[in-house]
């Protein structure tokens, strides 16, 4: 008889519940790994509203830490009992699109289509972290120890909201004395506010509405914030610039309104980086894209995964150049799943990130 565990499965729009499944089996290059904390994406709520089709009966989540618990016979490198992290994008390190340097992009363009959104296959195409055990495939190219005297909540970000976040600053190409508009300040548009400031920006303007997101922004290193319901965010921005505009606006929330007010408060030739997950057609004004002769480039990132990726993220929450504790801002068991699910879904109590542990 299979050994069974707890997970949070997909059962229908606007159902996530905890039921019992069968531990997952390994192959040759997979891992299994003993889940120790994870949390709740807003791509999972995305899926909880049906707004991103996955199929039922699924185990929901990809952001992992945990302990290798199994390894399959072709592994090498790693030994049960190793804290790890994966992140969570899982490219093999094989592919067409890894061996062109785009190793999130693995599996798209392939049968899977659109679907399969690059190499994000946890809680999308396999089953996901939110569980006690999780599957790995291709273990060597995305399993990365967990550095001694760091904790689970310290690298809980890694896997997607750090990664995420950092990578609109990289993909946006932002340089030293950059000015950063940064649309959105949940827990990705932080880490892209951090980013910024990591990469050299000495202006970076955060919006949002909620106060205490606005107050974290500034603790991640924006210079300015603007309420958006107080006042109107392009208004405010080319204020703040002198007209000039911004040389790069990460746009961190996934709506019509953030993305055209990021192309909006460019300066010309400025890059619009774009983390969001939109759900609808996008339409880009006329008068904004300058008719299409403005020079502007929008740039879309998927997270960046892979064990190397996963090492980085770790080294800069080591160092202290970014301290992301504050982020998770709740904490539930994995049996209280759906009442975690209905407190992040709905942003109630101030949430930010919640910890998850089985």
């Amino acid at each position: 008889m299979a050994q069974m565990m707890k997970a949070a499965i997909f059962v229908e729009k606007g159902r996530i519940v905890l039921d019992d499944k069968p531990v997952p089996e390994i192959g040759p290059l997979d891992a299994l790994i003993r889940v120790t904390t994870t949390t709740i994406c807003g791509t999972d709520v995305h899926i909880l509203k049906g707004e991103y089709p996955v199929a039922k009966g699924l185990t929901i989540g990809h952001e992992p830490v945990g302990i290798i618990e199994k390894l399959g016979s072709g592994v090498t490198g790693l030994k049960e009992g190793q804290r790890v992290i994966a992140g969570a994008i899982t490219p093999s390190g094989w592919s067409t699109a890894c061996l062109c340097g785009c190793g999130a992009q693995d599996g798209a363009g392939t049968k899977h289509g659109f679907k399969a959104m690059g190499g994000w296959r946890f809680g999308n195409t396999i089953d996901g972290a939110q569980a006690e055990f999780l599957r790995v495939p291709d273990a060597m190219a995305n399993l990365a120890p967990i550095d001694d005297g760091v904790t689970d909540e310290q690298v809980l970000m890694c896997p997607d909201i750090m990664s995420t976040g950092l990578s609109g600053a990289e993909t946006g190409q932002v340089k030293i004395g950059d000015c950063v508009a940064v649309f959105a300040q949940g827990p990705i548009g932080l880490c892209a506010t951090a980013g910024a400031k990591l990469m050299g920006a000495t202006k970076i303007i955060a919006i949002d509405t909620l106060p205490a997101r606005l107050d974290m922004s500034r603790r991640m290193g924006a210079d300015f914030v603007v309420d958006y319901r107080s006042e109107n965010p392009v208004d405010a921005i080319m204020r703040i610039t002198d007209g000039r505009g911004v040389d790069v606006a990460i746009e961190a929330l996934g709506t019509q309104s953030t993305f055209e007010a990021a192309l909006r408060v460019l300066r010309p030739g400025g890059v619009l980086s774009s983390l969001g997950v939109y759900s609808s057609d996008l339409t880009i004004p006329l008068d904004a894209f300058s008719a299409g002769l403005g020079d502007k480039s929008i740039r879309t990132t998927l997270c960046p995964g892979g064990k190397e990726r996963m090492r980085r993220m770790q080294d800069v929450i080591s160092s202290g150049r970014v301290d992301l504790s504050g982020l998770v801002t709740h904490r539930f068991k994995l049996d209280q799943i759906e009442e975690a699910y209905e407190l992040f879904a709905n942003q109630r109590d101030g949430v930010l990130k919640v910890a998850i542990t089985p």
